[in-house]
């Protein structure tokens, strides 16, 4: 199917039911202008139709994402009614990522910082090289952070680790956020795309409606919301009749390796 341009600044290619969803401006650690925040959200959406299960999403070079890029904000934040429309473009790219079907994976090398913390944190793993540094420094701007994008931030690494990032504006390396349960893995930093491969192949090969359904039970489990546990029920209930599940059964019974289609 025919998708919509990207802006320039965000490159998204799909290989072996892998979706890669990439930041490249390397020369600015990746920093997103507002015409890449608008673009994202599209991007990230378009990988199911495009027969991906699962998104892997990375920046190019040396570093993850610095964030929104700060030189725009005399023009793009410069009120509180244009902060205001800026922050819903941002929400919205939060937004696409976090309830995204698919599974997505945060492959983070050197800075991931303030929306780039934020866009890590709306995947649902992370994993880190041991280069990599965080920081959400928005106090250092005299910015509010989005209370949705902040649900996320919460979610991944406690509410004490998210009060330190966000009262106190610091660093910290990828052995801390590690320890407070934000990254899944880390890994040394030439061995980082290797791990990201295989996690992602290895996402990508299994059932993608238990895949799905086991996505919906847990955001259920987090929000505790009566429309998220009952399409967490029906998608469970979905894999018992599935072709998958048949085959599932079968590649048991037969000693070979599963060819989930998905249906």
């Amino acid at each position: 199917m025919s998708c919509p341009p990207l802006p320039e600044g965000l490159v998204f290619a799909v290989a072996d039911g892998v979706a890669t969803l990439a930041f490249d401006r390397p020369g600015r650690k990746n920093a997103l202008t507002a015409a890449l925040w608008a673009g994202l959200a599209g991007a990230a959406s378009q990988a199911p139709s495009r027969g991906a299960r699962v998104l892997v999403i990375r920046g190019a070079g040396a570093d993850f994402c610095a964030g929104a890029d700060i030189s725009e904000f005399d023009t793009v934040r410069r009120d509180a009614a244009t902060a205001r429309a800026y922050e819903q473009v941002n929400s919205a790219a939060f937004a696409a990522i976090r309830d995204l079907p698919i599974p997505t994976i945060a492959a983070i090398r050197g800075i991931c910082f303030g929306g780039g913390f934020g866009i890590a944190a709306a995947c649902d793993l992370r994993i880190a090289a041991d280069d990599a540094q965080f920081s959400v420094p928005a106090a250092r701007l005299g910015l509010a952070y989005p209370q949705d994008a902040m649900a996320d931030i919460v979610h991944a690494c406690g509410p004490q680790m998210a009060k330190l990032l966000t009262f106190g504006a610091g660093r910290i390396d990828a052995a801390q956020a590690l320890g407070t349960g934000f990254l899944a893995e880390v890994t040394p930093a030439a061995g980082l795309d290797q791990r990201v491969a295989a996690l992602a192949a290895a996402i990508a090969a299994n059932a993608p409606l238990s895949v799905r359904a086991s996505k919906a039970a847990i955001r259920a489990v987090l929000s505790g919301a009566p429309a998220d546990i009952e399409a967490a029920r029906a998608l469970g209930a979905a894999t018992f009749d599935s072709a998958d599940y048949a085959e599932g059964r079968a590649a048991f019974r037969d000693k070979r390796a599963p060819r989930f289609t998905g249906l």
